[in-house]
Parts: C-alpha cells; sequence; structure tokens
C-alpha cells in the first residue's frame, strides 16, 4: 500500500473543524491542511496522483494535508537504504509510524495454527529481523496474521500452537517496547482469526504487552457488527485501529458505517493512537484524493 509534492497555503471551511493553512512551495493543485484530532495514517499510493510516484514526496503531501502518521505494510520487503531514509523523514516532519506487516517468507500470512516447527522458528527469526526494521523508522506496531484454520486440527488445538507461537514471538519483542497487533480479518473464510472476542482472549492467554489487537472497523463490522459495544469488551486489548467503510472498503462516509460517532467514542474513552487508513479511494485522481481528505475532515469534525 502505498508520495508528495509541496502545495501552496490554503485555509478550508467547515462548521467546528479547527483548520491549519500550510505555506508550502506548489504543485498543481492546492489541499487544504486539517488540524485532525486523531492520527490518522494514510498509506504510499494514496495520494500518488497529487504527489507522484516517490515515496517520500508522497510523505510530505501527507504531512502538508494534515496526517500526522504513515502505515506501510510493505516496509520488512524495502531495501535497508530506503528503510533509513524513510526513518530519516518521519523525524524531520515528526510523523509517527504506523503498523508494518511481520512478513515471513514468501506471503504474509503464516500457518502458525499447525504447529509446525518450520514456520514457528520463521516466524521467531522474522520478529528478530522486525525489531532491526522498527528501529530505522522508530516503529512500534507491526501487524501479524496467525494464518488459515486448519480443518485436520481441532480449533482447540490451534488456538493452542498460534499462542505458543505468538509467546516466543513477544519474548523477542517485549524487550524492545515492540507490539504484534493481530489482525482478525473478513478476506476469506479460510482465516483462523476472525473476531476480536477470539483476539482478545488469545492475548489473555499469550499475557504480554508486546501482544495486543489491531481493530481493523471494515473487517469487524463484515464479521461481527455492534462495533461499538465490541470494541469496548475488547477495549483493554485494542492496540491499535484501521478503517475503511462497508461495502467498498473505501473511505468514512462512502458506505453504511457512521464514523463520526465512532471516532468521537475512541476520542472520548482516551484513544489517541494511530487511525490506520487501510482502504482504497472511492473517486479517481486527484479529485478524488482531495475528496478522501475532505471526507476524513468531515467525520473528525465532532
Amino acid at each position: 500500500m502505498n508520495r508528495r509534492k509541496f502545495i501552496n497555503r490554503t485555509t478550508a471551511a467547515g462548521t467546528g473543524l479547527a483548520l491549519a493553512p500550510s505555506i508550502i512551495a506548489a504543485p498543481s493543485q492546492a489541499v487544504p491542511a486539517h488540524d485532525f484530532k486523531h492520527l490518522y495514517a494514510p498509506h504510499f499510493g494514496m495520494f500518488k496522483n497529487s504527489a507522484g510516484d516517490d515515496k517520500l514526496a508522497q510523505l510530505q503531501f501527507m504531512y502538508d494535508s494534515g496526517f500526522r502518521a504513515l502505515e506501510f505494510n510493505g516496509l520488512m520487503e524495502e531495501p535497508v537504504e530506503f528503510q533509513e531514509q524513510l526513518g530519516e523523514k518521519l523525524r524531520e516532519l515528526k510523523m509517527t509510524m504506523g503498523v508494518f506487516v511481520i512478513l515471513t517468507g514468501e506471503h504474509w500470512i503464516t500457518s502458525l495454527t499447525t504447529g509446525e516447527a518450520k514456520y514457528v522458528d520463521n516466524f521467531v527469526k522474522t520478529c528478530e529481523r522486525a525489531v532491526d526494521v522498527a528501529a530505522r523508522v522508530d516503529a512500534k506496531w507491526m501487524t501479524v496474521v496467525p494464518g488459515n484454520y486448519d480443518r485436520s486440527l481441532p480449533i482447540g488445538l490451534q488456538t493452542s500452537n498460534v499462542i505458543e507461537a505468538l509467546r516466543k514471538g513477544a519474548e523477542v519483542l517485549e524487550p524492545h517496547g515492540l507490539v504484534m497487533v493481530l489482525e482478525p480479518l473478513s478476506d476469506n473464510p479460510d482465516l483462523f482469526l476472525r473476531t476480536a472476542h477470539q483476539s482478545y482472549m488469545i492475548c489473555t492467554a499469550v499475557n504480554s504487552p508486546s501482544c495486543k489487537i489491531l481493530y481493523d472497523v471494515y473487517h469487524m463490522q463484515r464479521n461481527e457488527g455492534r462495533l461499538i459495544k465490541n470494541i469496548d469488551w475488547c477495549w483493554d486489548h485494542i492496540a491499535y485501529f484501521q478503517v475503511g467503510d462497508v461495502p467498498g472498503r473505501k473511505e468514512p462516509t462512502s458506505g453504511e458505517i457512521n464514523y463520526k460517532n465512532l471516532f468521537k467514542h475512541l476520542y472520548d474513552k482516551g484513544y489517541r493512537g494511530i487511525v490506520g487508513m487501510e482502504h482504497g479511494n472511492l473517486n479517481p485522481g486527484k479529485a478524488g484524493e482531495t475528496a478522501l481528505i475532505n471526507a476524513y475532515a468531515e467525520v473528525d469534525n465532532f
């Protein structure tokens, strides 16, 4: 998921919305810089029409548009040189690095449900490598997906296998203050981890500050609904949020979720962490990117 050129000074109107004008040297289109309440984190590619293909230019554009965090799932696949450049730019802009995915081997889905040593060993080694990656960009959170449901094993054994593997990963991450966030998904019915409650139970069993929940509102609306109630039930183990509207997985206001109400609820509960923008753009081109920014301004206005 995936840059950015500079923009002119602009202001934007919005009822009750605090705006932060920015003075920047200019591309083709000015975008209002918003003073968002939440720490929304775009990903590379989201603003490529406005900022171009260069990732660091896109990062500058995100900052100039009011965003103060970044997500980059594929960070571990990038060369060390780029990871270091990205870290320097994030520090220059005083932006926060959000999640990257703990990639293991050829695919980000692991097979921790099986309990097989080769998968567990690979996961632990990848956690060790992730420590170095995190240090380069000052990251704290890493996404972990345990893998697919194994129809040859009872679910209780699979759950035990996952817990044991995650404990070993947590032993690697905990001394560095890093946190793997487990993400229940709705992409296909073969995935093992599917609900916040299931994730909560696993985090409780792992019993480490380095094993928490990534609550992706898009997936949880599809899998379990009752968003606010389920968030409240699982609050103690939720360390990170991602969003996308349903249906379509586009920006807030494009679907059925009342994101203004949800974001207010998180803010009122004291959440000041990252809200990852884990979705596509509803409309194409620069106009679609501007509309996306304005959609966040709308739902952040509470």
